[in-house]
C-alpha cells in the first residue's frame, strides 16, 4: 500500500475591488447575467463569464425546467456556448457568481460536479489551464489556477 498525498493552492481576494481590473470587467459580466437567470423553483442564480483567447467574452447563465432537473447550470450553458461559437478558440478565465432569493449567499459557490467534469473535457481539450474566479453575491471570491485544482482525479478519455 502506498498513500499519496494530494494538494491544491487557491487564492482568496476579500472583495471584486481586489481582483485584477481584466476579472473584475468578467465578474461584473457574470453578475450582470446572474440577474436574468431562470430560476423560478429554486430561487438560486448563478451567472458566468468566460474570457477566450479572440478576446471575446461569452457568458451563461442557469435556466431551469419545471421537469426538475432537467434544467442547466450556468458553466455548461457557457462552455458550450463558446464551444459552439468560437470551436477552435482556448477559454482563458471563468468568472463565476451565484445568488439567492432565500437567503444570502456570502461564501463563494464552485462549480457543481457536473461542471466540473465538463469543464475538465474543454481543459483537457486544450491543453492550457483555465483560470476559475468563483463568489457568492458577495464576500470573499477565490481562484484556482486551473479546472484540474477542483478535480484532481478527472475522469477523462484516455480511460475509455
Amino acid at each position: 500500500m502506498k498513500k499519496i498525498q494530494l494538494s491544491t493552492s487557491i487564492t482568496v481576494f476579500e472583495s471584486i475591488d481586489e481582483l485584477p481590473t481584466e476579472i473584475q470587467k468578467l465578474m461584473v459580466r457574470a453578475i450582470a447575467i446572474r440577474k436574468t437567470a431562470y430560476a423560478p423553483y429554486s430561487n438560486f442564480h448563478v451567472g458566468t463569464a468566460f474570457l477566450l483567447e479572440n478576446g471575446e467574452t461569452v457568458t451563461g447563465n442557469n435556466q431551469e425546467n419545471a421537469a426538475y432537473p432537467s434544467g442547466m447550470c450556468a458553466e455548461r450553458v457557457a462552455v458550450w456556448n463558446a464551444s459552439s461559437q468560437f470551436p477552435d478558440v482556448k477559454i482563458l478565465k471563468i468568472a463565476i457568481t451565484a445568488s439567492s432569493e432565500n437567503n444570502p449567499v456570502t461564501e463563494p459557490v464552485a462549480p457543481c460536479g457536473a461542471c466540473r467534469q465538463t469543464l475538465s473535457e474543454y481543459e483537457l481539450k486544450q491543453e492550457d489551464p483555465i483560470e476559475i474566479y468563483f463568489m457568492g453575491q458577495s464576500g470573499n471570491i477565490i481562484k484556482t489556477d486551473a479546472l484540474h485544482d477542483l478535480l484532481p482525479l478527472a475522469f477523462d478519455k484516455s480511460f475509455l
